[in-house]
């Protein structure tokens, strides 16, 4: 039977009223400092602390106080130009004393000498925004900034704000990470709270839970409160109410399998071109790109974008087109039906659709280190530090991976940690990493340390990871380090595994697609066996299309393609183009048999 809630709504937010987030500003410069003092305190005052300084000693100071007081500080300002010299200096001091505050930079219009050394300081992870003074009031371009700041400190400030749903474990708990994460990268607002704490036993006793079997997932925003023990994904999408079972006599003009930028991408293009779509997802939007701290270099988001934030505006874009999304399901197979395409689930059900688009990207590699997988969601984590990252503050974590993925969860961590380490098996970052970031993490020592020609051999703890051996790969040496954390990022595999006897795949498990499909003779003629019905199609008397696997009709894009380019814009390319190469061959399969020929 249904509980009722146990907790007031106005509860749910878990901040008192005089325990507001500050909004702190300092700055030599009267007129900036005036100016943007009025706009803040106009607009954000009834919900946020004002602290305005004249002097960056007395800003540090109010910043100690709020910290001895555990009071949490979303923005920090500082004016940066002429008459504010030493402003990079200031922010690397406020890092210490509140790692999740977000540093802005504030600059007049047309100072422009001051914007490199800004350009720079971002790059070096010593600030995290800028934006232009307000020219008048209300100056609407600066408070959309603002928001935007405010948005992005309030994702990664857990334990604030509305909880839609709230989660009791203990914080060790392998499952309490990958709740955490699919919670969060689905922007689902949630509250985390520590079973052995004396909130989270609080929090059970509210619920009326004695000795639960954790976790426990409380749905707060229900008509009635909604509270489950140790559930499955199953359970938990059933709950939310997203898991609507799919008509098995319903025909989809397309359906993309995967929700990462590539995914994304197809599934906007293609609802919004009128096309009847349904996206499959196993776990949460994004994909790998979704776990990103920091995408700078995707095209238009000159301040860079969060992987998650990218990732659910697309969400947004195609759902608001029509596209409809079915979570926590995976495929189990594709074959043929006629001139349908059918893919099992996971829950036993099937989707029919004219065309599919693959966009299943990408596995982290695994270790393989027995002690250290006994240990996963205990210190060891596959993929980046977005959501565990807060928790690290002050301790030593290691990063083990010398890629791009790798070298923005190291500058992520170093945010907090007190030292990052990353391990890497080769003399050099330079054929793994982009520039900027190698510049970045050398630049970054001692907080962030490499150790090259290094690979992970054992490790282990009690309940938590409190060690790792690592051995010199030239002397074979090996030693003992401490550790916290251990993020792992060695790489990937695609999820293709459903597709064995569907498509040609490459010996490595990607998905060959158009012209990779032509034969040693050179003849481009695509051919089809359809698996598991014993039926031979025959040759069709074209050649594949570029994206178009060798299934007719079945694309493949992204990651999970046999030579694609590893990055987010190309990705959403792939997405885009897949469609268009979708009504080509909807038109195709359309024309009467003779016309082929």
């Amino acid at each position: 039977m249904p509980q009722q809630r146990p907790l007031a709504g106005g509860e749910h937010s878990g901040r008192a009223p005089d325990e507001r987030a500050a909004l702190v500003l300092v700055g030599n410069d009267e007129g900036i400092r005036n100016y943007v003092g009025a706009e803040l305190r106009k607009r954000y005052g009834a919900d946020y602390r004002i602290s305005i300084h004249d002097d960056r000693g007395d800003a540090l100071g109010a910043l100690e106080s709020l910290r001895e007081q555990h009071f949490p500080v979303a923005l920090v300002l500082s004016a940066l130009g002429d008459n504010d010299a030493g402003g990079i200096e200031f922010f690397e001091s406020v890092r210490p004393l509140h790692p999740e505050a977000k540093r802005v930079a504030v600059v007049r219009w047309g100072d422009f000498p001051t914007v490199r050394p800004i350009f720079n300081a971002i790059t070096l992870g010593q600030l995290d925004h800028w934006v232009m003074a307000p020219e008048y009031s209300p100056d609407e371009e600066f408070h959309r900034s603002i928001t935007e700041f405010l948005e992005d400190w309030a994702a990664t400030s857990q334990g604030r704000g509305f909880e839609a749903v709230r989660i009791i474990d203990k914080h060790s708990s392998p499952r309490a990470h990958e709740l955490r994460d699919t919670f969060g990268r689905n922007h689902i607002p949630y509250g985390f709270y520590d079973a052995d704490s004396e909130a989270g036993r609080r929090r059970l006793a509210d619920l009326g839970l004695d000795s639960p079997e954790l976790p426990v997932v409380a749905l707060l925003f229900t008509p009635e409160l909604t509270v489950l023990q140790q559930p499955d994904d199953m359970e938990i999408a059933d709950a939310f109410g997203i898991m609507e079972p799919l008509p098995g006599d319903e025909i989809f003009d397309v359906v993309v399998i995967g929700s990462g930028p590539a995914g994304l991408a197809a599934s906007e293009y293609a609802a919004s071109e009128g096309l009847k779509t349904v996206v499959i997802e196993r776990q949460a939007v994004g994909g790998q790109a979704g776990t990103s701290s920091l995408i700078r270099n995707y095209p238009g988001f000159p301040q860079g974008v969060s992987g998650n934030k990218l990732a659910f505006g697309m969400y947004l874009q195609a759902w608001s087109f029509g596209t409809r999304f079915h979570f926590m399901r995976e495929p189990t197979g594709l074959f043929t039906d006629g001139d349908l395409r059918v893919i099992n689930l996971n829950d036993g059900r099937q989707v029919h659709a004219r065309s599919v688009v693959v966009a299943t990207g990408v596995a982290y590699r695994l270790l393989n280190i027995p002690d250290l997988d006994d240990l996963m969601g205990r210190g060891v984590f596959y993929g980046a530090a977005v959501s565990e990252a807060p928790a690290l503050e002050g301790k030593e974590v290691f990063v083990v991976g010398g890629g791009n993925s790798a070298g923005q969860a190291a500058v992520h961590l170093a945010k907090y940690a007190s030292k990052v380490t990353v391990l890497v098996r080769s003399q050099t970052l330079a054929e793994s990493m982009s520039e900027y970031l190698s510049t970045l993490i050398e630049k970054s020592a001692p907080r962030i340390e490499v150790m090259y020609n290094t690979e992970i051999v054992g490790g282990g703890g009690d309940e938590q990871l409190d060690h790792l051996v690592v051995k010199n790969r030239d002397s074979g040496k090996e030693e003992e380090l401490r550790a916290a954390a251990l993020f792992v990022l060695i790489g990937s595999q695609p999820r293709t595994d459903w597709l064995s006897g569907a498509v040609v795949r490459d010996k490595w498990g990607f998905i060959v697609t158009g012209p990779d499909l032509r034969s040693g003779s050179g003849d481009d003629i695509l051919r089809l066996e359809v698996a598991g019905s014993g039926d031979d199609t025959g040759a069709l008397e074209r050649s594949p299309l570029l994206l178009e696997t060798s299934m007719p009709g079945v694309f493949a894009v992204g990651d999970v393609r046999r030579g694609s380019v590893k990055r987010v814009a190309s990705a959403v390319g792939e997405g885009a183009i897949a469609i268009q190469q979708v009504h080509s061959y909807l038109e195709m399969a359309m024309e009467p048999a003779e016309s082929k020929r």
